[in-house]
Formats: structure tokens, C-alpha cells, sequence
């Protein structure tokens, strides 16, 4: 007879000091009646859903500025609600008000104001959590602030170094930049990975990423990087090669992360709110820590 039983809901703080978990394990074996590729993705799904982002960032990029200020501000506000979400499993529970209105505010604050207003609403973001939290049940008031201090810096200060980019004069090519170069790396690996991977990069936090695909990653990124300065901003192309360089670093970095805060809390995706992708925060992982250097090589460089 099939398990009829509800599907798991959040956890509380009550059902973590009983012992209740539902964070689902990884089962390598389950659903073998729907094909994936080897590096284990619904290939048609993420494609499909890929493209049509793609074009929903490019339409607001391209039709006026604040739209994309709006799309990012509202993934913001979804990649922190699905990080909350994770962190129970890890009976971690940050405040989700400040959390979510830091979510909401710091990249607005960061494309009208610039840099210094990022930084400083930045701040007042993480002095308001802790600050909130203390307010609170004294049991795990130090890991939920510290918890909620590390949504505020992974998400919406990092949304907001993608809001000064697009704050420049060409600020919707230089989007365009950052996502074509931050793709390839993703393309790059994944490509080489699938066909030529043998030797696996950090077995024990993503078996299936490979030197081999990082090898691929690399050429990819700086070709990209090269080509989308040159064309795209009419800068030096080393720059891009250098970007690319530095960008294939950052991806790399932020997906073997994310996959470390998953296989810590275990759970295998962010959540499923993305056919083929998992959750947004599956998506936007190389992204976020590839923003910052992006905007730090391009804003004294290209002009």
C-alpha cells in the first residue's frame, strides 16, 4: 500500500529539540524511471526553463532599467525565503522579518544610492537581526543570529553589487557581461564534465564536479569574458580574459559551497521551485559570488 502520509512541513524549534528531522537524503538511486544525463539534471526541463529566464532578464534589461531592479529585488526576496526555509533542517531559525525586509531593501538602496549606501544598509541589516534576535528564546540565539547575519551578506548585499553595475551608463551590457562569462563557466564544466570527467574536484561535497570539467570551465569562461568585453563594452580584451579568469575561480567557489550548506543540512536542492533546477538559490550560487569581482574588475577598468 503506498505511504499516504502528509508531506513534510518547516520545522519548529519544538520539533528540532525532540528530534525531528525531515530533511530528505540523497538517494542516488531514486527515480530511475526518468532518464537524466549523467551530471544528473532533467536536461530538457533545465534547459527549457534556463531560456526562458534568459530572455525575462534580457526583456527587462533591455525595456527599462527599474524592471530588472524589480526582477532581482524579488529574487532577493525568494532566494532568502528559500535559504530560511534550508537552514530548519539544520534547526537554525533566523529571524525571518529582518531577514526578509533586508532582502527586499538592500538592492533597491543599492541601485538609487550606490556603494556607500550598500555597504551601510548592509550593516544596519545585520545590526537589526542580531539585535532582533536577541529579543528573543535565549536557546541558539548566538547560531540563529549568526545564521541570519549570513543570509543578509549571501543574498541581498551581493544582489546589490549586481544593482551597482547596473547603475553605469552601459549598466544593462554589463549585466549581460557578468551572466554570459558566469555561464560559461556553469556550460564550460558541465559539457567537459559530462563527456571527459574522471577525476572529481571535492569528492566528499559535489562527487560529480571534476577537474576535468573545471578545465573546460576555465577555457570557456575566459574565451567568453574576452569576446564580451571586447564586443560588448569596447574594452581591452585581456581585461576580459582577465575577468574570465577570475570569474571561473568565483563560480566554482560559490557551487562547491552551495553544495556544502546543502550536504550540511541535508537536503538536496534549495527547493523545487524551478522544473529542472531545484530552487533558485540552485541557480543563483555561482552568480552571487561572481558579481562583486565582476564589478570590481569592471568599474576601474572599462569605462
Amino acid at each position: 500500500m503506498p505511504d499516504q502520509s502528509p508531506p513534510p512541513g518547516p520545522l519548529t524549534r519544538r520539533d528540532a529539540r525532540a528530534g525531528r528531522s525531515d530533511a530528505a537524503p540523497v538517494d542516488a538511486t531514486a527515480d530511475k524511471s526518468n532518464p537524466t544525463p549523467r551530471a544528473g539534471r532533467n536536461l530538457y526541463a533545465a534547459v527549457g526553463v534556463g531560456v526562458l529566464l534568459g530572455v525575462l532578464v534580457l526583456a527587462s534589461l533591455f525595456i527599462r532599467k527599474e524592471f530588472f531592479v524589480a526582477l532581482a529585488t524579488l529574487a532577493s526576496v525568494v532566494g532568502v525565503w528559500e535559504l530560511l526555509r534550508a537552514m530548519q533542517h539544520g534547526r537554525i531559525y533566523p529571524p525571518a522579518v529582518p531577514t526578509l525586509v533586508a532582502a527586499a531593501a538592500v538592492p533597491v538602496i543599492a541601485y538609487q544610492w550606490g556603494p556607500v549606501a550598500l555597504a551601510s544598509s548592509v550593516v544596519l541589516a545585520v545590526l537589526v537581526v542580531v539585535v532582533w534576535r536577541s529579543f528573543g528564546d535565549e536557546e541558539s540565539a548566538v547560531q540563529d543570529a549568526a545564521g541570519g547575519t549570513f543570509v543578509v551578506l549571501y543574498v541581498p548585499a551581493l544582489v546589490g553589487f549586481a544593482m551597482l553595475l547596473l547603475d553605469e551608463h552601459d549598466g544593462p551590457l554589463r549585466i549581460v557581461t557578468f551572466v554570459l562569462v558566469t555561464i560559461a563557466s556553469d556550460v564550460g564544466g558541465y559539457a567537459v564534465g559530462v563527456v571527459f570527467g574522471k577525476h572529481p574536484m571535492a569528492p566528499s561535497v559535489s562527487p560529480k564536479k571534476s577537474w576535468e570539467g573545471f578545465g573546460g570551465s576555465v577555457a570557456c569562461c575566459i574565451l567568453a569574458g574576452a569576446l564580451s568585453v571586447a564586443l560588448l563594452l569596447d574594452g581591452r580584451w585581456w581585461i576580459g580574459a582577465l575577468l574570465g579568469a577570475l570569474a571561473v575561480v568565483t563560480a566554482t567557489v560559490g557551487d562547491l559551497c552551495e553544495s556544502m550548506i546543502k550536504r550540511d543540512l541535508g537536503i538536496k536542492d534549495m527547493s523545487n521551485l524551478i522544473p529542472g533546477h531545484g530552487g533558485l538559490m540552485d541557480r543563483l550560487d555561482s552568480l552571487l559570488i561572481t558579481v562583486p569581482v565582476v564589478w570590481a574588475i569592471l568599474t576601474p577598468f572599462v569605462s
